[in-house]
């Protein structure tokens, strides 16, 4: 959420960056704006009609003293506090209804952010690895998967639907094998605390981390009288460990990494995403999360990337990191990166990791605050957050790169020793 001070005081900014993301300025802070307004003219009149009841109390009591009749003040009084506590509520009911405007408006971008409208207009900052020329063409990986018995969708379909998936013998055993290999990565050498938090949580978490209001469509919500929703990622729930609470800045950044599985309803998505693992209604994700100074965020972001990189780079992958334009972030990022990996079978990159500064948005929205020294006026909190990576890609991605003419899969030489030493998935290693 934007700070209200900073939207009135420097509008202009405001504007731009709303402009930059291809929105309408005027259409997304119309309501704020005169919530805003409305306010600040009702604020003075509250204060002045305080100042008066006040004042009327000494009158009181100087009238008692003269003998005088009170009545009149009384009842002035009276009807003067009534007009007070009636401001007061619709003060009261401003202010949530201008916090409400506030939780719909997006993130604005970092300065270094470029410019653009799509994801045509992202910038491409490195790559690694050379894409592996094949000597056959390629399958996609549902196939691959299918023939060696290590993926299916039909089963899955019949217990659940559409857009879910069954991973069998040494397919459910690779991604097991992921799951492990980059949690010992990042916690053993990149310095995160490993955290597993709950799988469902509330309105007040998601609200925290942007989910909500905004996105609700994009979520499932438990039926019945719980105020719970499976999460869309472990980003959540460990965000909000430090939910309003007031850290020591001394202590920062805080790095925390989680595996969980995620459920979307992904709504709206279409096309060549639908088929196979790319975008699924239930998939696991090993998160990076940290909680950091304002000063050390965007050298924490390049150190985040990094570390889901480095994922990558010890399996094998080849992946470029691109920068996205300010019309391609998502709504709560001021800055991302995302990472994408080659897929031999689409012959191009796909997402497989998008790190994002947040600023103090989800901090502001989630009261995560620190104070500098220890001591001293307390100040909101920087939360960044990426895949590190999901699971479901990378699998999708060493199926696809690591397929062979004879229809079985290398697996990488890092995800050995946890594959029990296995060296290939063919049909009689499944």
């Amino acid at each position: 959420m934007l700070d209200p001070a900073f939207v009135r005081e420097r509008l202009d900014e405001v504007r731009a960056g709303l402009a930059n993301r291809g929105l309408d300025p005027d259409a997304e802070l119309k309501t704020f704006l005169e919530l805003d307004a409305e306010r600040r003219a009702l604020l003075p009149e509250v204060e002045g009609l305080k100042r008066e009841q006040n004042a009327a109390s000494e009158s009181v009591a100087r009238a008692k003293r003269e003998g005088r009749d009170v009545s009149a003040i009384f009842a002035a009084n009276k009807a003067r506090g009534q007009r007070i506590k009636e401001l007061e509520k619709r003060v009261a009911d401003i202010d949530e209804a201008r916090t409400r405007a506030l939780l719909a408006i997006p993130n604005l971008p970092h300065a270094s952010v470029p410019v653009g409208k799509s994801a045509d207009d992202n910038v491409e900052v490195r790559r690694s690895g050379e894409p592996r020329t094949f000597d056959f063409e390629p399958k996609p990986h549902w196939e691959v998967g299918a023939a060696l018995g290590i993926l299916d969708f039909e089963r899955a379909a019949r217990m659940s639907g559409a857009r879910f998936a069954v991973l069998m013998g040494a397919g459910a055993r690779l991604a097991r094998a992921l799951i492990d290999f980059m949690l010992d990565v990042h916690t053993g050498e990149h310095g995160y605390t490993e955290v597993e938090p709950p799988f469902l949580v509330n309105t007040a978490a998601l609200t925290g981390t942007g989910n909500l209001p905004k996105f609700e469509q994009d979520l499932f919500r438990i039926a019945g009288d719980w105020d719970l929703f499976l999460i869309p990622t472990a980003e959540v729930p460990v965000t909000n460990l430090h939910r309003e609470e007031i850290l020591d800045g001394r202590t920062l950044p805080l790095r925390y990494t989680a595996y969980t599985p995620c459920f979307r309803s992904e709504a709206g998505s279409y096309g060549s995403d639908v088929r196979g693992l790319i975008r699924q209604h239930q998939f696991d994700k090993v998160e990076l999360v940290k909680i950091t100074t304002a000063e050390q965020s965007y050298d924490e972001l390049e150190a985040l990337t990094a570390n889901a990189e480095s994922i990558l780079q010890r399996l094998g992958l080849p992946y470029r990191t691109m920068a996205l334009c300010t019309g391609d972030m998502g709504f709560a990022a001021a800055k991302t990166y995302d990472i994408e990996v080659w897929l031999p079978s689409q012959r191009t990159y796909r997402e497989i990791s998008s790190c994002s500064n947040t600023e103090a948005f989800q901090a502001r929205r989630a009261q995560i605050r620190y104070r500098p020294d220890g001591t001293g006026k307390a100040q909101f909190a920087h939360t960044l957050n990426g895949s590190g990576l999901a699971v479901g890609r990378t699998w999708i991605a060493i199926v696809e790169n690591y397929q062979q003419a004879d229809g079985s899969v290398v697996i990488p030489e890092a995800l050995r020793p946890y594959m029990r030493g296995q060296e290939r998935i063919d049909v009689q290693t499944r």
